[in-house]
């Protein structure tokens, strides 16, 4: 079956907000996906972050 060309679900890439603001060197992102129709707004999850080792904050990013 075929894919629709205005499909609702897109990717998006999340990234921690707490590593930004510390200024340690490198990045933690997640690859997810939305569904911009029902949350048109930016997403925020919880997420683990290997590089400080706790749950932090994942904010996505255009």
């Amino acid at each position: 079956m075929a894919k629709k060309s205005k499909d609702a679900r897109i990717q998006v890439i999340l990234e921690c907000t707490e590593h930004k603001a510390s200024g340690l060197p490198g990045t933690s992102r997640y690859i997810t996906t939305k569904n911009k129709k029902n949350t048109p707004e930016r997403m925020e999850l919880k997420k683990y972050n290997p590089i400080m080792k706790k749950m932090t904050i994942h904010r996505e990013i255009k």
